[in-house]
C-alpha cells in the first residue's frame, strides 16, 4: 500500500460523488466529475489547500476528526467507511494507540459469574466488559436480542452495534438515549490512556462519523443504572423493558445489566419468547 493510496481513495470518492448527491446545484460549464475539490473542502469544514494535499499525498497523517468529516461530507455508505478505515490502517497505522500498562477488557467470564447468569433465566442478562462487548449471555437474552442483529458479530458489542449497524436504530426507538448512555460507559469505564479504548473511539470516528464524535466530545456525565427502555422485537413487536444495572467489584468496568418486563404484555410476550406458560416473568413497576 502506496503512500498515496488515502490520496487515491478520497479523490476517487469525489470524483464519483454528485452535487445533487449531497444537496449542491451542479450548475453549467462544469468539467469536473462529481464533486469539485473546493466543494468537498468546504462541505468537510476544511481548506482547499489542505484538501489539496491529501489527494496528493503530501499530507499523509490526517486527524480521525477531519477524516470523519470527510466522510460524512461524502456520505460513504458503512462498507465505504470500511474500506477508509482498511486504508488508514494500512497508510497510517494505529497511530493514536498508547504503549500504556492497562490490562486488556475482560473477555471471559468466571465460573461464579456464569453460574449466576444460569440462574437468571430466563430472564434476559447479559455480562458486558468495560468496552460494552458481550462476554457472557443467558439464552433469555439471545432471544430478546439475537433476532435485532446485535449477536450477529463474532465478538458483539453494544458500541459497534449501536452507531455502524443501521439496525440499532429500528430496535431502538429511543436510539439517542441509549447511544449518549453508551458513550458514558464507555468513558467512565475505561482510562485515557486504555489502547483497546483508544483502537475503538478510532473505528468508530472513522465508521459513525458525526453520530459518533459530537458525543464523544460532550462533557462527561453519569450513566443511568435503572430505567425502562423500549425494544423493538421483529417477532414479539415493541416491548418496555426494565433495565437493572450491577457494577462488579473489581470488574474493571465490568457489568451485569438484566432486562425485565416493565409491564403485563412485555412479560406475556417474553414467555412466549422462551415456549413458556404466561407467568413465568413478572412485570416490575416501571
Amino acid at each position: 500500500m502506496s503512500d498515496s493510496e488515502l490520496g487515491r481513495f478520497l479523490r476517487a470518492r469525489r470524483e464519483s460523488v454528485s452535487p445533487a448527491d449531497v444537496g449542491l446545484t451542479a450548475g453549467s460549464r462544469r468539467r469536473t466529475p462529481g464533486l469539485r475539490r473546493s466543494e468537498l473542502a468546504m462541505l468537510a469544514g476544511i481548506s482547499v489547500e489542505y484538501l489539496a494535499r491529501l489527494e496528493q499525498g503530501r499530507d499523509r497523517h490526517p486527524s480521525l476528526e477531519i477524516l470523519a468529516a470527510l466522510a460524512d461530507a461524502l456520505r460513504l455508505s458503512t462498507e465505504a467507511r470500511d474500506e477508509l478505515m482498511h486504508v488508514v490502517k494500512m497508510t497510517m497505522g494505529s497511530s493514536k494507540l498508547c504503549l500504556g500498562t492497562v490490562r486488556p477488557p475482560d473477555r471471559e467470564v468466571r465460573p461464579t459469574l456464569r453460574a449466576l447468569l444460569d440462574h437468571l433465566e430466563p430472564a434476559p442478562a447479559v455480562l458486558l466488559n468495560r468496552l460494552g462487548e458481550v462476554v457472557a449471555r443467558t439464552t433469555g437474552y439471545e432471544r430478546l436480542f439475537g433476532p435485532v442483529g446485535l449477536l450477529d458479530a463474532p465478538v458483539p458489542s453494544l458500541p459497534r452495534f449501536l452507531f455502524t449497524d443501521p439496525r440499532a436504530r429500528a430496535a431502538y426507538p429511543g436510539w439517542e438515549s441509549v447511544a449518549d448512555d453508551q458513550i458514558a460507559r464507555l468513558r467512565i469505564g475505561s482510562l485515557p490512556d486504555d489502547p483497546d479504548l483508544v483502537a475503538l473511539v478510532e473505528e468508530l470516528t472513522l465508521l459513525a462519523g458525526a453520530e459518533f464524535t459530537e458525543r464523544w466530545k460532550q462533557p462527561l456525565r453519569a450513566p443511568g443504572r435503572a430505567g425502562v427502555r423500549r425494544l423493538t422485537h421483529p417477532g414479539a413487536g415493541e416491548l418496555r423493558l426494565a433495565e437493572e444495572t450491577l457494577e462488579l467489584p473489581e470488574g474493571a468496568g465490568a457489568r451485569l445489566v438484566v432486562h425485565l418486563p416493565a409491564d403485563e404484555a412485555t412479560a406475556t410476550a417474553l414467555d412466549a419468547l422462551a415456549g413458556r406458560r404466561p407467568g413465568a416473568l413478572r412485570a416490575v413497576a416501571g
